[in-house]
């Protein structure tokens, strides 16, 4: 099931898909879009039930609600490590404030300050796994470099890998069902009650 970022108010956590694999990246710089490319190239396998191919694309802060809660998310995302083209790291969150020479994202507002603001939220997904590919190009086009096009099958495989290292279950689904817009409304009407 892939689906991708939109202003619609989405639940908390979707209890029939608790693992989230989460494309970002910019399909109009080249290889700044690869975790798009990626999941779109997944939406037609076959996955375990319980997991949802997003493409989150740019979106940033409004990625909150799809993060929200999830026991696993697995990001695919264009990361400037300083490394060979083509590089691909497997980094989890603690990993980018341990280094900071890492650039998890290239867009405006970065995966690790969406991952802060769901934890501020007490939202944070309860393990993430990113999967960074350092790009050969960020220039202006809609193709991936042939290097970096090239890396999909491998990349998927790592995706596989890491399902299969932490298998959604039946526990995994959420209780949280409420939407995370009526949280932020509740607390900014408490904050218009005060004198």
């Amino acid at each position: 099931m892939l689906t991708d970022a939109s202003p619609q108010l989405a639940p908390t956590c979707n209890p029939t898909h608790p693992v989230l694999v989460l494309g970002l990246g910019n399909i109009l710089l080249r290889d700044e879009g690869i975790g798009v490319h990626v999941v779109r190239a997944m939406q037609d396998m076959l996955l375990p039930s319980g997991v949802e191919l997003y493409d989150g694309g740019t979106a940033g802060f409004a990625l909150l609600d799809v993060l929200a809660n999830r026991p696993k998310v697995i990001v695919i995302d264009a990361i400037d490590a300083g490394h060979a083209p083509g590089t691909v790291l497997r980094l989890e969150p603690r990993d980018l404030a341990e280094r900071p020479e890492v650039k998890l994202s290239l867009h405006e507002v970065s995966l690790a300050d969406t991952l802060r603001a769901a934890e501020r939220l007490g939202l944070a997904p309860r393990e993430v796994v990113i999967l960074g590919v350092q790009p050969q190009t960020v220039a202006c086009g809609l193709d991936l470099s042939p290097q970096i096009a090239g890396l999909i099958p491998q990349i998927i495989e790592l995706v596989r890998a890491e399902l299969e290292r932490t298998p959604p279950t039946e526990a995994d689904c959420c209780a949280a069902t409420r939407p995370i817009a009526r949280k932020l409304v509740a607390e900014s009407s408490c904050l218009e009650d005060r004198p």
